[in-house]
Parts: structure tokens; C-alpha cells; sequence
């Protein structure tokens, strides 16, 4: 398998210390990704190596955080990875976009907590980010919420220009999950160049957003440069 690298992090598990995995290669071409670098190639790395990681790292850590790229266009890996978690008494977590319901379906039982990328209204997929997946997120969406033992965060980055807040708002009526998390859109290092000339939200017209939606939603975290994680 291929790894664009590893970090430990205090952000991404909530309220815990992880080791995050990055692995690479990604179908999608999100025009604002961030870790365009991983979407082609990583590091050939072999499990042994990462269990050795995970070895090292348990006893500061309280869990093993799969990301990408996209993780479940290696999910036959990613299902030793989380089982070998598991068995160290760790916690799991797995980021990914949603494009692959079946495989989401499979790593399941080893998972602790799912994060799904929203990455426009279900039917505006290939507007937004040109592939249309919106009925592939959304069976992976229901998927996860039928795992009792699954948190499941949705979160979607509000980039200006591709997304308004009408959007946001179909969004809301759209999904089913214990936590949103609405992102603030950042302008270094994205895949299309002519973002990189987009400013970023202001984090004041976030928490509005945020607010506005809150009835729809069980909770709802806004999260910015500025200030971090807030919940509304």
C-alpha cells in the first residue's frame, strides 16, 4: 500500500491523542483539495511497518485515525490497520469521502468513528467537484448510521464561489448524523490555482451559517483558522 505519512494529533479524534495515517490516492479531484500530493503516489510501506508504528506510538496515543487521499481505495489494508488497533485496545476512526458504500459497509465493525466529506447537496456532486458520487455518499451516509457502535461526523468545507448558503442549508435537510462540522475554505496548496485567488470565509458568517442550520441538525461545530473548533 501507499502512505503520504504519518502525524500524532490532538484535533483529529475528539478529545483524543491519535496517530493519523494518510494514505494515498484518491479518485475525486475536489478542485480545493489540500493533499493534492497524495492523490497519484506515497511511500510503498508495508503493514508491518505501520503496526510497528503503532507499536511505538501506544503509549501516548488513545487512537489509530485512518485519512487520506482517499483510505478505502485500500480498504483490504485499512481493515488490517483498524483490527490491529483494536486489538491494542485503541480507538479507530476513518476519513473518507463516501465514493465507496460497499467498502465503508465492510470496515464497520472495526470502527469506532466515521467522518464523511459533504462535499455539495447530493444532487449538485458533479457541479461542485465534477464527479457525481452524490448517490454513492449518500448510501455510505445511511450505511453508517446503521452501525450502533459508529459515531458518524459529517463535514463539509464551505469554499465561496462553489458553494452558497443556500447549498449549506439543502445540505442540512439532507443528511443524518451525530455531529456537522461546517470548514472554513483555505486558499494554500488547493488542486484548482484559480482558488488560490478566493478568500476565505469570514468565521463570523460561518457561526451565522451555523446557527441558522443548528434547528435542522443534532450538533453543529464550525471550524476555522481563527478560532479552531466551536460548537454552536
Amino acid at each position: 500500500m501507499e502512505v503520504g505519512g504519518t502525524i500524532i494529533s490532538s484535533i483529529e479524534y475528539d478529545g483524543k491523542i491519535s496517530l493519523v495515517i494518510f494514505m494515498a490516492k484518491c479518485p475525486l479531484r475536489c478542485p480545493y483539495c489540500q493533499n493534492s500530493e497524495l492523490l497519484e503516489n506515497g511511500e510503498e510501506t508495508s503493514l508491518q511497518e505501520i503496526f510497528e508504528l503503532i507499536d511505538d506510538s501506544q503509549d501516548y496515543i488513545d487512537a489509530v485515525v485512518v485519512s487520506g487521499g482517499e483510505p478505502l481505495v485500500h480498504s483490504g489494508d485499512v481493515i488490517k490497520i483498524l483490527k490491529y488497533a483494536k486489538s491494542l485496545g485503541l480507538k479507530t476512526k476513518v476519513d473518507t469521502s463516501g465514493c465507496y458504500p460497499k467498502r465503508l459497509d465492510e470496515i464497520l465493525k472495526y470502527t469506532d468513528y466515521i467522518a464523511i466529506d459533504i462535499k455539495a447537496p447530493f444532487d449538485k456532486y458533479k457541479e461542485i467537484i465534477g464527479t457525481d458520487i452524490g448517490n454513492n455518499v449518500k448510501k455510505s451516509m445511511k450505511i453508517a448510521n446503521n452501525s450502533d457502535n459508529t459515531f458518524l461526523e459529517c463535514r463539509t468545507t464551505y469554499v465561496p464561489t462553489l458553494l452558497d448558503h443556500d447549498d449549506i442549508k439543502q445540505i442540512s435537510n439532507e443528511i443524518e448524523c451525530d455531529l456537522y462540522t461546517l470548514q472554513q475554505f483555505r486558499n494554500k496548496s488547493v488542486l484548482d490555482e484559480r482558488l488560490e485567488k478566493i478568500e476565505s470565509p469570514n468565521p463570523n458568517e460561518l457561526r451565522k451559517l451555523a446557527k441558522e442550520i443548528k434547528p435542522v441538525l443534532n450538533k453543529v461545530k464550525v471550524k476555522t483558522a481563527e478560532f479552531g473548533e466551536e460548537c454552536i
